[in-house]
């Protein structure tokens, strides 16, 4: 039986990017459901129903183990479930599928974390504040001479293209607003020129383009409030 299209909660952001990335590779029918992060969409009940962290993206896979329906937030999660059940871009072989998981883990809990912080302080903080934007955008240098070093001799971190490149490339796409060049960091730049020639890449960069270029984040104080101002509710 055919894949039924599995639902895509998503907004064009390098979380986002994994996703559309990681199903345009796999060539699987997929439904968009934008989630206007800076109109509070996140924030609807339904949308809470498959993602109680408020985050984009989740997916619902119709056809998920046995048959039933699952959901599945968390972008690090859904790349790790689209790779066991289409058998792609997740290795089996336990040393690859451990180098592939480190690097995963590494972009979840390192460079998305502190390029986000490096976004926030140079571009969007309505103070710019000296401590946090040397923070972070040395701690994206660091993280980005990681991945160069990693990169020495290598196409692909996990050294065969995987989730783990796909988890890290939306990252570097905005390198310029983290305060970084590119030209610095050889190994990475050409990990990076590597990556954007994949056709799929490229489509999975595209998904939501125009919606995102009309929310300018960095124009809309009423958005920021809502991205930026989060308390529990």
């Amino acid at each position: 039986m055919a894949q039924r299209p599995i639902e895509l909660h998503y907004w064009p952001t390098p979380n986002g990017w994994k996703i559309s990335i990681m199903l345009e590779e796999l060539e699987v029918p997929y439904e968009l459901k934008l989630v206007n992060i800076g109109a509070g969409d996140q924030f609807k009940p339904d949308f809470l129903r498959i993602a109680p962290n408020n985050r984009m993206p989740a997916i619902v896979d119709p056809d998920g183990p046995g048959g039933e329906p699952i959901s599945v937030f968390e972008s690090g999660a859904i790349l790790q479930y689209l790779g066991r059940k289409f058998g792609r871009f997740y290795p089996t072989d336990e040393r690859a599928r451990v180098a592939c998981e480190e690097w995963l883990f590494w972009q979840v809990g390192g460079l998305g974390p502190m390029a986000g912080q490096a976004h926030h302080f140079r571009q969007y903080a309505p103070e710019k504040i000296a401590y946090g934007i040397d923070r972070y955008t040395n701690e994206c240098n660091r993280l980005y001479g990681v991945m160069n070093r990693r990169l020495e001799g290598r196409d692909y971190l996990a050294d065969t293209y995987s989730i783990a490149d796909m988890a890290c490339v939306g990252w570097i796409v905005p390198h310029a607003n983290q305060g970084q060049n590119l030209d610095d960091f050889p190994n990475l730049k050409a990990w990076f020129e590597r990556l954007n020639e994949r056709p799929a890449v490229k489509r999975g960069l595209e998904v939501g383009k125009a919606e995102r270029e009309r929310l300018n984040l960095s124009q809309d104080k009423n958005a920021q409030s809502v991205l930026f101002n989060q308390r529990a509710r």
